[in-house]
């Protein structure tokens, strides 16, 4: 596979390189496992002298389940749906926080302001983004890996985008808020994406330079499991910056697809079209990539031949519909999905390079 030369991929010890595949039939999971085990010489002790101990392993598709059962039950509960502002986004934001708090993060909830429009409840003025972060790492070189936790008005959005949140939280919960990493993971959960991207946009225009410096790279999950699946790549493709991504954004891709590889499927990169929350990255010239199953698009012949599936047919039919349901879901995609991002994940976060050129 091609590889950029900004220095994200680069690392002192070739046995933690991601790009490195597994044996034919090998469990990716395995790679996980390696890249976030190094030996205790390889890196800092933790402040209480303690050698790093093992923290990710065995993520799959069937670990992300539970979380998506609970979404479904958290809409069924609260008029079908969990958009935010309302009672079935504060229960999802509840239930993401309980979970990350159990496992070890730094967890925050930082509010951002609704505008007039969005605001359905009497005092109504702001919403939460989910933040956790590793207490490991170096805060100054950040790894973020975002997916909106709200839904659309009109249904429960398990696809869309329970399956990315449910993704992140079995990664997160694998890993632990502090595993032997050499740079800080972040995971982000966005309000109001359904909503033109207000809780990721006021996130972005809110940080200081230094701390858009910090972060290396971006990684953005939006439908791992859409029910005529296809495996895309965001980013590295196009002929402008914004299309493209920032410089580093060719290698995010690369590694995505070079993930999805291991888990044996063929995925196919495309162009940013900044109609999800990494747009405010781009802008912010983060380094950024990311990826999806499809929604509204018909999936081609080719794509059928290449992926399976019915040719002529929406990616995804219960697009923001009430049907988007836990019935309704490619687990399939959603497992390849999962281990593709957690080998991802442990890449970056072992990663000794640096940030494209701004």
């Amino acid at each position: 596979m091609l590889r950029s030369s900004d220095g994200l991929g680069e690392q002192e010890h070739p046995r933690v390189l991601a790009l490195e595949l597994p044996e034919p039939g090998g469990p990716p999971a395995r790679v996980v496992l390696e890249l976030v085990q190094p030996s205790a010489a390889d890196l800092p002790s933790h402040s209480d002298g303690s050698p790093p101990s093992r923290r990710a392993a065995g993520v799959s598709g069937a670990g992300a389940t539970p979380h998506l059962e609970a979404l479904q039950r958290i809409a069924d509960e609260n008029g079908g749906n969990r958009a935010s502002p309302g009672p079935g986004y504060d229960a999802s934001v509840q239930y993401a926080v309980d979970l990350l708090e159990a496992a070890g993060y730094d967890v925050s909830t930082p509010a951002y302001p609704l505008p007039k429009r969005l605001r359905r409840r009497s005092g109504e003025s702001h919403c939460r983004n989910v933040l956790a972060q590793t207490r490991t790492g170096d805060p100054r070189r950040v790894v973020v890996v975002g997916a909106h936790l709200d839904s659309v008005r009109k249904g429960p959005g398990i696809n869309d985008n329970g399956s990315g949140v449910s993704a992140l939280l079995e990664i997160a919960t694998r890993l632990g808020g502090s595993p032997p990493v050499r740079n800080a993971v972040r995971f982000a959960f966005w309000g109001s994406e359904e909503d033109d991207l207000e809780g990721s946009l006021h996130y972005v225009k809110t940080l200081s330079r230094s701390d858009r410096d910090d972060i290396l790279v971006y990684i953005n999950v939006d439908m791992i499991a859409s029910s005529n699946a296809g495996y895309f790549v965001l980013g590295g493709e196009g002929k402008s910056r914004k299309k493209f991504g920032p410089p580093g954004s060719a290698q995010v891709a690369c590694v995505l697809v070079e993930q999805l590889a291991a888990t044996g499927v063929v995925a196919r990169t495309v162009p940013l079209d900044r109609e999800s929350d990494y747009a405010a990255f781009i802008d912010a010239g983060v380094p950024s990539g990311g990826v999806m199953t499809g929604d509204r698009g018909k999936k081609t012949g080719k794509q059928a031949r290449r992926w399976g599936g019915q040719a002529g047919e929406r990616f995804d039919p219960q697009y923001h519909t009430p049907r988007d349901r836990l019935d309704k879901l490619d687990h399939t995609a959603l497992d390849r999905f999962t281990r593709a991002l957690a080998g991802a994940v442990a890449h970056f976060a072992m990663s000794t390079g640096s940030r494209g050129p701004g």
